[in-house]
């Protein structure tokens, strides 16, 4: 059971490095550091919305509009960050 949560820790730590990674990349795309016209970039860009759209989604649906403002990654991190205690304090509940 201890190796089963071990490895829901570590997909929700590679989930959470791609969140913080399209988080940047976005930033860097809307303060124009980075350009989609370069093709490395567009390729990175679009594969990271297609990995993260599944879990965006559903957040979206429930917010409400603001404008430019997406407040779905936050709410994702919170959620995967949230996950991870749970996870984390029923991993030391099984070792007692």
């Amino acid at each position: 059971m201890l190796s089963i949560l071990q490895i829901l820790l570590l997909i929700l730590d590679v989930v959470w490095f791609i969140m913080i990674a399209h988080i940047i990349m976005s930033w860097l795309i809307s303060f124009q550091v980075l350009n989609l016209q370069q093709p490395i970039v567009a390729q990175i860009w679009y594969g990271l919305n297609r990995l993260l759209d599944p879990i965006y989604r559903p957040i979206r649906r429930f917010l409400p509009e603001m404008g430019g403002l997406d407040l779905a990654p936050l709410v994702a991190l919170v959620a995967v960050y949230a996950a991870r205690i749970i996870i984390t304090n029923n991993m030391i509940a099984l070792a007692f």
